[in-house]
């Protein structure tokens, strides 16, 4: 489904939802019923939550400028497992 955008000159502007393709240059205003053109916008692009648009910013960066790393960063110690069978399992 694709969002298209009208614009009545009695009315304003109006949105309308329908199947790719079949949107026609002209519509019915829902408000007063008198013909709306239809005018082009620019996509939803802009609609990511703050942690997508994040990530995709540094997923841009790391192609053309990946980060090194020159050393193990602070975290966790390596702990053994509880469960007696995967202590037996090879450690890295």
């Amino acid at each position: 489904m694709a969002t298209y955008a009208y614009r009545c000159l009695d009315c304003g502007q109006f949105e309308v939802r329908l199947p790719i393709g079949t949107a026609e240059a002209v519509r019915d205003c829902p408000v007063c019923r008198s013909p709306a053109r239809r005018f082009f916008t620019v996509p939803n692009l802009t609609r990511l939550s703050p942690a997508a648009s994040a990530a995709l910013t540094r997923e841009e960066q790391s192609r053309e400028a990946p980060e090194v790393v020159t050393h193990v960063p602070p975290g966790r110690r390596w702990q053994p497992p509880s469960h007696p069978a995967l202590s037996r399992l090879p450690r890295p």
